[in-house]
């Protein structure tokens, strides 16, 4: 694993946050243990094929989760549906070279969130045509608590693995 990338995309994860204007997301994780990534994704229209413009993210779960996720994202812009359709755990890690075996599931978590978005997509209208917001999906934190409304703010801490205890 490259602990620089890993590090810096721990850090300063790009395209943390829910995508108010999204064309799709999807959610894949564990309410029992508490791991979970959602993904949303925005699309265009680029030489007559639909890319994925944009990709945002959201995870409960570990440091390496936040930075496959992260790196998805960046990875993810431009790619057709058919091209990101077929990137698996392992292409989206990728930039953070070999995951050890126990994060493999990190990996696969963000591709499962792909995949969920890709099939959620319901951006087959033209799409230069004006979409209605989406508000139909559960956030995060009420996806954790079983579909009720958290009464409280969620607050992500980042581990620092210097630290004594």
């Amino acid at each position: 694993m490259d602990e620089a990338k890993l590090n810096e995309a721990i850090a300063n994860p790009k395209n943390l946050g829910e995508m108010k204007d999204a064309d799709s997301v999807g959610t894949v994780g564990s309410p029992e243990c508490g791991d979970m990534v959602r993904m949303w994704l925005k699309f265009s229209e680029k030489d007559g094929r639909k890319v994925i413009d944009r990709a945002s993210f959201q995870s409960f779960g570990c440091q390496t989760a936040i930075a496959v996720a992260s790196m998805a994202t960046e990875m993810l812009k431009g790619k057709s549906v058919e091209d990101a359709l077929a990137l698996s755990a392992d292409d989206l890690s990728e930039p953070l070279g070999s995951l050890p075996p126990m994060k493999i599931h990190c990996g696969q978590m963000v591709e499962g969130a792909l995949r969920a978005a890709l099939e959620n997509d319901d951006s087959e209208k033209e799409l230069s045509e004006p979409k209605e917001q989406k508000s139909t999906a559960p956030t995060l934190a009420e996806s954790l608590h079983g579909g009720a409304p958290s009464s409280g703010k969620i607050k992500i801490v980042f581990e620092d693995p210097d630290a004594k205890e």
